[in-house]
């Protein structure tokens, strides 16, 4: 997973806001034990956006923090499913999440307003505004929206599919595996006359 996340970051590689990030979130929580579920996403994507940051020439901004914050939230929800549901339940808990990613980093940016965009004033139009089309000179949010789901369904779908894919493989050896140690019933000699 960390791999095929690592991958989806590069500069230019997907369309924007098109990661395996809400999926690494997600099924960290739901598939890696509780300390891990923490620990190797959040710092895979720590050491990533330090990547990002020296390759675009600026310093982490204190405002990337809502992002984290949204990670922690998918690692809360893959946390709260369990690994044994249904692949699709599974697949739409990672397309819940990434919409709760979604609502929090652009309810973040219209709250903190860190690049001081006169267009998000304080009153539900502006928040609309940071959920639908955004500010000015940049793409509207909703294709933030759209690549996040359809990342999000995907990167899922691939990593849920390749979890149960594994645990069927596992299920078929151990099965296998008991049907050759069980002992062969003998039937008993017949008696002649």
């Amino acid at each position: 997973m960390l791999i095929v996340f690592a991958g989806t970051r590069w500069p230019g590689l997907m369309p924007m806001n098109f990661s395996a990030a809400y999926a690494l979130a997600f099924c960290a929580g739901l598939y890696f034990p509780p300390k891990l579920a923490w620990l190797i996403p959040l710092g895979t994507l720590a050491v990533t956006d330090l990547a990002l940051n020296a390759y675009y020439g600026y310093w982490p901004q204190w405002y990337q923090l809502s992002n984290y914050l949204g990670y922690a939230s998918l690692i809360g929800l893959g946390q709260w499913m369990s690994k044994k549901d249904h692949w699709t339940k599974l697949i739409g808990g990672g397309l819940v999440g990434a919409c709760l990613f979604y609502l929090i980093t652009n309810t973040m940016a219209w709250l903190l307003n860190p690049f001081e965009n006169k267009e998000y004033t304080r009153d539900l139009s502006g928040w609309l505004l940071a959920l639908t089309t955004g500010t000015s000179g940049l793409p509207p949010t909703w294709m933030f929206l759209r690549n996040t789901l359809i990342s999000g369904g995907l990167f899922t779908g691939l990593f849920v599919g390749a979890a149960k894919w594994m645990e069927a493989r596992e299920t078929a050896a151990e099965e296998e595996s008991d049907t050759e140690n069980e002992p062969e019933d003998i039937e008993p000699e017949k008696a002649t006359v």
